[in-house]
């Protein structure tokens, strides 16, 4: 049975029966908001406005592109003065590009931005205020705030999130039956992921226990990762210096150099890229990975595994957990129509569960997997309680296999990314790499000189 849509409380008025002929129209493109009020009143069903949506996905990904393309009818169809036009790509944000975009004000009216990215665009002023156009939306409410406050400064706010997720540990639950470990209990220690890690490694040539990144500014990531999960901090509370120049930061270096050179059970190649681990888990070699549960999707769709074999569980002995996710904010120069128009979309595709990114009753009949707890934006709430009902409803993969994730991840403090995140990674991919692929290398040296690099950058961005 199709669930009905959440109701968009932002007036009863945009229950739109209204036909396009005839309507007014909102087009402009020279205009901004203009001085935002605290309500901004439902958009005109007399108002014909046109807006474009970035990331919609591209025409290899033919499911996930008719889903979308179905969502954009059943959106116009309730709204007809509103035409959505979607502008597609994958990946949908190619750094070379995305800030020359950003910078010549071609960024679709809804564009599709990283957490990392959502602050540097709003101190840049290139992305709308949006706190009066959200002010009644229910969904919004029930969003978890630590999630909102990506898309936030101070009391504004500048876009609403699509994903949310914290990180924890995949692993291949196969392996961990091949190699004499209970696939249910996973390790909830680093020293018992180092146990495993050889046990998996020891099934052969070509085996990696253990898998970590440390190219392409992924190994600043997790190294934050885990640095949080150890009760660490990359930088002070006030932002203006490294922190994790310390116990905390030492012992993430350590237990890696420990375990690609000790142990043995990371395998010889590295300097991996996000990519690089999503094909070795995907070819039933990789034994773990620090990751949010997504990457189970992520491998099944892209890279060939078998939905069955992944599990997730929390981080290893988590006093934190890093947030990450994904969402939209709005170009400066749409009008205020469009902004409204916006947020109808959004509220329609992304934040309402039964519909669009949520429609997990679709998801099933096209074969996808559901299931997977991969995004956690709503709390103990109405919206939640909702989407977690429908995901096991018409679940197709175990969700057992997740089950050590999603019991444990509500205990464990999500913790935002740093400001200035992916050059701060950038910078740690050198201490990453180092561990990993020099056995003498000097952790208290590495650590130190990227110490006095985060130091420069904050001193620059000041």
């Amino acid at each position: 049975m199709r669930v009905r849509p959440m109701a968009v409380l932002l007036s009863a008025a945009l229950a739109l029966t209204a036909a396009a002929c005839g309507a007014k129209s909102s087009e402009k493109d020279d205009a901004g908001p203009g001085p935002a009020m605290e309500s901004a009143g439902p958009l005109d069903p007399n108002v014909k406005v046109s807006i474009t949506v970035g990331c919609q996905p591209p025409k290899t990904a033919k499911g996930q592109r008719a889903d979308w393309d179905a969502d954009v009818q059943a959106f116009q169809a309730k709204y007809p003065n509103i035409t959505i036009v979607s502008k597609d790509a994958f990946p949908c944000i190619v750094p070379e590009t995305f800030q020359a975009k950003l910078a010549g004000g071609q960024m679709e009216n809804v564009f599709y931005v990283y957490y990392t990215d959502t602050q540097k665009i709003i101190k840049n002023r290139q992305a709308a205020d949006i706190t009066p156009y959200v002010s009644g939306m229910k969904s919004v409410k029930d969003v978890n705030p630590l999630f909102l406050e990506a898309f936030k400064d101070g009391d504004r706010v500048y876009g609403l999130p699509r994903k949310a997720y914290t990180t924890g540990m995949v692993y291949n639950r196969r392996l961990f039956t091949q190699a004499g470990l209970d696939p249910d209990a996973p390790p909830t220690t680093w020293a018992e992921v180092r146990e495993a890690a050889k046990k998996i490694s020891a099934l052969g040539e070509g085996y990696v226990g253990y898998g970590e990144y440390s190219a392409g500014n992924t190994g600043g990531w997790h190294f934050t990762s885990e640095l949080y999960g150890r009760g660490g901090d990359i930088l002070t509370p006030d932002g203006t210096k490294a922190a994790f120049n310390g116990a905390e930061g030492r012992a993430v270096l350590q237990t890696l150099k420990d375990m690609r050179w000790t142990d043995d059970s990371m395998g010889t190649k590295q300097l991996h890229r996000w990519e690089d681990l999503m094909r070795m888990m995907g070819s039933g070699k990789l034994g773990m990975m620090v990751a949010a549960p997504d990457v189970a999707v992520e491998v099944f769709n892209n890279f060939g595994a078998e939905i069955e074999d992944i599990g997730a569980t929390t981080l290893p002995e988590a006093r934190a957990s890093l947030l990450g996710g994904d969402g939209y904010m709005i170009n400066p120069k749409s009008t205020p129509d469009q902004i409204k128009a916006a947020m109808l979309w959004l509220e329609f595709h992304e934040l309402t569960p039964g519909e669009g990114q949520f429609n997990h009753e679709r998801s099933k009949a096209g074969g996808r997997p559901v299931g997977v707890p991969e995004n956690i934006l709503w709390g103990d709430n109405a919206s939640g309680r909702k989407e977690r009902e429908l995901r096991k409803e018409f679940a197709t993969v175990p969700v057992e296999n997740f089950a050590p994730y999603e019991t444990g991840s509500p205990n464990i403090r999500p913790k935002v990314e740093p400001p200035h995140a992916q050059e701060i990674y950038a910078i740690l991919d050198t201490a990453m790499s180092a561990v990993l692929t020099r056995e003498d290398a000097d952790i208290d040296e590495l650590l130190g000189d990227a110490e006095k690099k985060v130091n420069a950058l904050l001193l620059r961005t000041k």
